[in-house]
């Protein structure tokens, strides 16, 4: 639904196939996959053990003398594999339909409105042609009072086509839209038939019936290659994201080299490779009251001054341009990085929120679509909104990679062990009627004091 609601505009109105709009739901499913497992983790132990504690079989469990980590260690393992299969989706099959997605959306954007023409108003969908109805009966093929712009030259306006009735079809296959247009009249204007002569012909031609084909190819709708999309950064996998970065990694450096040595040659007094001979140079410098210019005829400081503003602003512009090539590769590199670590805190995030799903369902005893639903959502936008500003961050620079993705993990794992150990020692953590009677306790203790 969300992907309807965002792209809505770019689907209605364009005359699409049903299997089209299938193909984008299907896509964009798998693409959620990364947000919908560990929520759906996440809700369904909590519903798990609620449903136990409320049925009182996770005391049953207890009393027989098995531990809630033994009875979790099925699910656990169920977890672990569901995990790995998280892990193996999201660099096998992720990247292909995020490939396949991103490629039929622009195909889709790119696709024109289906050709309809309204009642007094100028449709300009046809390449060149204006055309304007002022009433269309009912089947939607006769047509009234019709005027049409042929603009195809590429001179303008200068030649219009009027009729009072017509008729509208297309071919049987489609690739052609014919008017049969009756009782009109063509005004053409036109350049003389000497070159010299600055006067233009004006032609009229009156008809009884006559036919205009316009060509609706451009209207069909077309795909493009692939292969122009499978180099960003979330239509590959482990091996060509490590690939994909070490290479521009490479390419940032190389104009770093380069910059180096075009600089080279602007530094001709202190440009030595050990300290010892840059503290010689600057010791053999004698200065005296005329400072840099210690040496240089007077008439010719200024063209020395010159040259060397000259120089500098070479440098400058050299080391700006090289220093926005280096940051939009340093861009890119990080988008890298975040799509590489994604893979692995997919799988880790199934296992976090099922340490924190699990022991929350055996405190909170309550099964079924109500509690459950409300305490999985708040820990998920937890989660969720923790791991969107550790993606940002990453992406702006402002925070490594390995802490930026991987820090939603870092925080919610202790919370999941505290919950485990809580939910083992059978702690009143969220029993309400535990909190209301200390707050009572508290307040007859304030009015005896």
């Amino acid at each position: 639904m969300l992907f309807l609601f965002k792209y809505i505009d770019d689907l209605i109105g364009k005359g699409f196939e049903w299997y089209v709009i299938l193909q984008l739901l299907m896509y964009a499913a798998a693409t959620n996959v990364a947000m919908a497992l560990p929520l759906a983790i996440l809700l369904s132990s909590i519903m798990t053990f609620g449903n136990l504690g409320e049925n009182y079989e996770l005391v049953a469990i207890k009393s027989a003398g098995i531990s809630l980590q033994k009875a979790m260690a099925p699910l656990f393992i169920l977890i672990t594999l569901l995990g790995i299969s998280a892990f193996l989706f999201s660099d096998y099959m992720l990247p292909v339909a995020n490939l396949k997605m991103g490629s039929l959306l622009y195909d889709v954007r790119e696709q024109k409105a289906a050709f309809l023409i309204k009642e007094g108003v100028f449709n300009n969908s046809i390449p060149g042609y204006s055309i304007r109805v002022e009433k269309k009966e009912k089947d939607g093929q006769l047509l009234k009072d019709i005027v049409i712009y042929d603009q195809s030259n590429g001179l303008g306006n200068t030649n219009v086509l009027m009729a009072k009735e017509g008729e509208m079809y297309k071919t049987e296959d489609g690739n052609y839209l014919i008017l049969k247009l009756k009782d009109g009249v063509r005004y053409e204007e036109r350049q003389g038939q000497r070159t010299y002569n600055p006067r233009q012909e004006f032609t009229r031609f009156k008809f009884k019936e006559t036919e205009q084909k316009f060509d609706l190819s451009s209207f069909h709708f077309k795909r493009e290659d692939e292969n122009l999309f499978k180099n960003n950064y979330m239509m590959l996998n482990l091996k060509q994201l490590a690939y994909s970065r070490d290479s521009v990694a490479h390419m940032n450096d190389s104009i770093a080299h380069a910059l180096i040595n075009s600089v080279k040659p602007y530094f001709k007094i202190y440009y030595q490779t050990s300290k010892y001979h840059q503290s010689k140079v600057l010791k053999d410098l004698n200065f005296n009251k005329d400072g840099i210019f210690t040496g240089i005829k007077q008439d010719s400081r200024g063209i020395v001054l010159s040259n060397a503003r000259e120089n500098a602003r070479i440098i400058q512009q050299a080391i700006s341009t090289v220093a926005t090539q280096s940051d939009d590769f340093t861009k890119v590199i990080r988008s890298y990085l975040v799509e590489y670590n994604k893979k692995f805190t997919l799988a880790v995030s199934c296992l976090v929120l099922f340490f924190i799903g699990a022991p929350l369902g055996a405190i909170i005893r309550k099964g079924g679509l109500g509690l459950p639903v409300v305490i999985s959502v708040g820990f998920f936008l937890i989660y969720h909104i923790i791991s969107t500003v550790g993606e940002k961050s990453v992406k702006q620079g402002s925070m490594s990679p390995i802490l930026g993705m991987w820090m939603a993990i870092f925080i919610l794992t202790p919370v999941g062990l505290f919950l485990t150990y809580k939910a083992s020692i059978d702690s009143a953590l969220f029993d309400v009627d535990l909190y209301k009677n200390l707050f009572k306790k508290l307040f007859k203790k304030n009015k005896l004091g």
